[in-house]
């Protein structure tokens, strides 16, 4: 017997309706629905690469029940940032080299983004903190950290 529920939401701008399965989670929809950007890797929210935005808020995609979606407001990596390309914090991880395998980077992305909305002028420490529910397995911590900080640069140059 199927569980299966229709839930309407709004991803990345545009509004979805898709049928869900009450076991399914947020990365299970967004794979249906050809998103790759958020990925389950540890199945435990632990690593932060399953990380998506839902109301404004980081949630860990893998241990959200899709189901829980339903009027909600979903970004994801994938999201159009406009005509001019990469956003100031996209543009701060390929400048610092803080993509490497790139793995993880939605999940940092997404989340330096939160900082800096919260925090537009983060130290080191308070960057280290934010993050650090997201694991980057090649280690790129430090280039990670000079690509939050850039980013910030980047985006008070642009106000």
């Amino acid at each position: 017997m199927s569980a299966a529920k229709t839930i309407r939401f709004t991803l990345n701008g545009e509004p979805v309706s898709v049928q869900v399965e009450t076991h399914e989670n947020v990365i299970e929809v967004l794979q249906r629905l050809g998103l790759s950007g958020a990925r389950e890797s540890c199945a435990q929210g632990l690593c932060g690469c399953c990380t998506v935005i839902v109301d404004g808020r980081a949630i860990s995609g893998c241990l959200y029940f899709a189901v829980f979606l339903d009027g909600a407001e979903l970004q994801t990596i994938e999201q159009p940032l406009g005509k001019h390309g990469l956003d100031e914090v996209q543009t701060a991880f390929a400048e610092c080299g803080a993509l490497q395998c790139g793995f993880c980077t939605p999940g940092f992305v997404l989340m330096s983004r939160q900082l800096l909305a919260e925090h537009p002028d983060p130290t080191d420490d308070e960057i280290r903190h934010y993050l650090s529910g997201n694991l980057c397995r090649c280690a790129a911590y430090p280039e990670i950290i000079a690509a939050v900080r850039r980013a910030a640069q980047l985006l008070k140059s642009r106000t």
